[in-house]
């Protein structure tokens, strides 16, 4: 007997050694980085509509900010004893322990500090073993020896499973009642903590479900009654809190994962953020986009879009606050879902003559004047290749405003001539154009200033946003600001730099609004009559066609083009930018400028009014001396050299975008109606319902 009381005391002795032994020697982790990360939230420019929390629904809170109802219902359901416990139950260690053993399912027995501790630090794991178990203990005792009760309570209350893809409790207010945890009622409170057992019962309580969610729901108020968090007739006048019915969308379905992405893609390049930050610290980014907008611009694609077009094609549209470089709005494309590369911010197409103000720009800044005249006759013979303009019509000498109104491709490239394609594509840099993006063999073509670059249409919109803004550039920019989980806000703008003089600046939106007025784009004129300026743009065989337009407040870009390079071939419509892209400008800009608030505003005054004349050839001659005899065809056929191919894109957003290889344009290619896709091509045919005009140097056809 001595002997068997002696070996049970040295029994009890060793396990207690062992068990001081595994507690020392047991360190507490760090927290696991799933336990604490919150996926980042996007807001439009309100900082208030959401467009999309993405990564893990966690959204932490403070202790203080969750109802004392709620805690006190989670402590009721979940461990009665946890403010006075160690952290451990013995009772519920032991049935676990016993449960591990044996494999039978007991009832669970662990605290809310060992639940935490499972969740919040990392090595401690779920499997069930004695070893894993033993750990759990260890670690719990010493947690609940280091922190305070309401540490460990914040932390389990931001980290359990609630369901509905819930983690934390914030989250699952949300996700249950669509509200802040702040404002859970004690019914809702005491649901949420009954659903921490079985989460998947309560996700959608209907039929059986709800019977059972109902009855949990019961006796964890019960539970607050008896340990005194509620009394009987409080409970008696409970009400079962149905949630709402649970919302299953895809969170980047739409226009919302090209906003998200092209969001993230600013902060990693232009702001310093790591992904890892963005996606695991819980930050609010509010973006600069108007979800009115954003709606409109949808619209007006939808309503201009031809019943029976290729899916093939591909229509991107930005817009621009000229004053800040704000992007107000964009269409990425049909959704994000269907092709994840945003047409707006992503894809490129052939500029086309869309390029032209960037070469009037120059050439205003280089000293030529509004009044300076350049040879418009058509064809005419640049490097030994032949140049025509839109339907082969030709033009005496003209002025540069009707150079521009009327698209000249031969006056273009002889002003390109005069003034040099570096000065040209200096221009565009200031302008926001990558040098990358206009190569050695672009800038030596002759029709390098019809646009034979590739540009995606956030660029175009940065471009007629800075004619918008008198000179001044600003780099079009999405990201507002970001809020950190600590409230610490930055916010973001873009400094400006003078691209060329406010004078030139008004002089080229001169020649600009001319287009508009009774030039290739006569479709963009606004129903109230206010000022409006822009330019077309197409190219070779109508693969890219674009209208680029602005008012003092506002800048917007639309392209039409193929992925693969391939011309459009809409039914019924001719490729032109004065067409469908014109009609889809029009249609935004008249719901912006109501949706905006923005008062009819003139641009400024240009140094001089130049007329808008057209000199008559009278007979034949050779390019750059008389002018030649006026054509209505070309006297030769024109050469026709395919544009390369672009590089067939990513399906995801890449982190770089490469610019196109050369950026389109073959060495001795047909033009379009811009001339724009061969390094020396030019001309193509204009269209008798052309919506305007073809957009390269032809008069508007009788139906335009």
């Amino acid at each position: 007997m001595r002997r068997t009381l002696f070996l049970l005391l040295g029994f009890i002795g060793f396990c207690i050694a062992a068990f001081g032994v595994a507690y020392l020697f047991t360190p507490v982790p760090s927290p696991q980085e799933k336990a604490i990360a919150q996926g980042p939230t996007f807001y439009y420019s309100d900082g208030k509509t959401q467009i999309a929390k993405t990564g893990i629904n966690r959204d932490a809170v403070k202790l203080d900010r969750i109802p004392e109802s709620t805690r006190n219902a989670v402590i009721a359901a979940e461990n009665d004893s946890f403010y006075d416990d160690p952290g451990v139950s013995i009772e519920g260690t032991t049935r676990a322990f016993w449960s591990t053993v044996t494999g039978k399912q007991l009832q669970g027995g662990s605290t809310i500090t060992q639940q935490m501790v499972r969740n919040y630090y990392g090595g401690i794991g779920k499997e069930r073993s004695v070893t894993r178990k033993l750990k759990e203990v260890m670690v719990a005792l010493k947690v609940d020896q280091s922190k305070s009760k309401d540490w460990i309570l914040e932390q389990y209350l931001n980290t359990i499973y609630f369901g509905r893809n819930a983690y934390g409790v914030q989250a699952a207010a949300h996700a249950y009642y669509d509200k802040d945890v702040s404002d859970l009622t004690p019914a809702e409170g005491a649901y949420l903590a009954a659903a921490i057992q079985q989460p998947s019962n309560f996700a959608d309580p209907t039929g059986d479900q709800r019977a059972r969610a109902e009855q949990r729901w019961r006796a964890v108020v019960g539970n607050m009654v008896q340990d005194g968090y509620l009394t009987s007739a409080d409970a008696a006048a409970m009400e079962f809190p149905t949630p709402g019915k649970q919302k299953i969308t895809d969170v980047l379905k739409g226009q919302k994962g090209y906003m998200v992405n092209v969001a993230k893609k600013e902060l990693t390049e232009r702001r310093g953020y790591s992904e890892d930050e963005i996606n695991r610290s819980g930050l609010k980014i509010t973006t600069t986009f108007d979800k009115r907008l954003m709606d409109a611009m949808k619209q007006a694609v939808a309503q201009n879009t031809p019943d029976g077009m290729s899916k093939k094609i591909r229509t991107g549209a930005v817009s621009v606050d000229p004053s800040t470089g704000q992007v107000l709005a964009f269409y990425g494309g049909r959704g994000y879902l269907e092709e994840a590369l945003s047409s707006a911010f992503g894809e490129w197409a052939q500029a086309g003559s869309g390029f032209k103000p960037i070469a009037l720009a120059a050439a205003l800044q280089d000293g030529r004047s509004l009044s300076t005249t350049y040879d418009g006759s058509s064809p005419q013979t640049f490097a030994g290749h032949s140049l025509h303009n839109d339907s082969n019509e030709s033009f005496g000498m003209v002025n540069l405003v009707t150079a521009t109104e009327h698209s000249i491709n031969t006056a273009y490239v002889n002003l390109g001539q005069d003034v040099g394609n570096e000065k040209i594509a200096k221009m565009a840099e200031k302008m926001g154009i990558p040098a990358s993006q206009m190569n050695e063999k672009q800038r030596a073509a002759a029709t390098f200033p019809l646009g034979i670059v590739s540009l995606r249409p956030v660029q175009q919109a940065g471009v007629y946003a800075t004619f918008a803004d008198e000179g001044v550039h600003r780099t079009p920019f999405v990201v507002k600001s970001v809020t950190d989980n600590e409230n610490e806000k930055r916010t973001f703008t873009e400094k400006g730099n003078r691209a060329l003089s406010a004078q030139n600046a008004r002089d080229a939106t001169y020649a600009m609004q001319k287009v508009v007025q009774g030039g290739t784009g006569t479709n963009a004129q606004l129903p109230d009559g206010r000022d409006v300026a822009g330019k077309t743009g197409t190219t070779d065989e109508g693969k890219a066609i674009w209208f680029n337009g602005y008012i003092p407040q506002m800048a917007t870009s639309v392209a039409m083009f193929r992925s693969d390079n391939k011309p459009l071939n809409i039914p019924g419509y001719g490729a032109y930018g004065g067409q469908l892209p014109a009609q889809i400008w029009r249609t935004y800009m008249a719901d912006a400028v109501n949706i905006k608030d923005y008062a009819p505003k003139s641009f400024g005054s240009p140094s001089q009014r130049p007329g808008g004349g057209v000199e008559r050839p009278t007979g034949p001659s050779t390019p750059g001396d008389t002018q030649p005899p006026r054509t209505t065809g070309p006297s030769e056929p024109p050469p026709t050299t395919e544009e390369p191919d672009i590089p067939t894109p990513p399906t995801g957003l890449p982190t770089i975008i490469q610019p196109p290889d050369g950026g389109g344009g073959g060495n001795n290619g047909g033009g379009g109606d811009t001339g724009g896709g061969g390094d020396d091509g030019g001309g193509g045919g204009g269209g008798n319902n052309g919506g305007g005009t073809g957009d390269g140097g032809g008069r508007p056809g009788p139906n335009g």
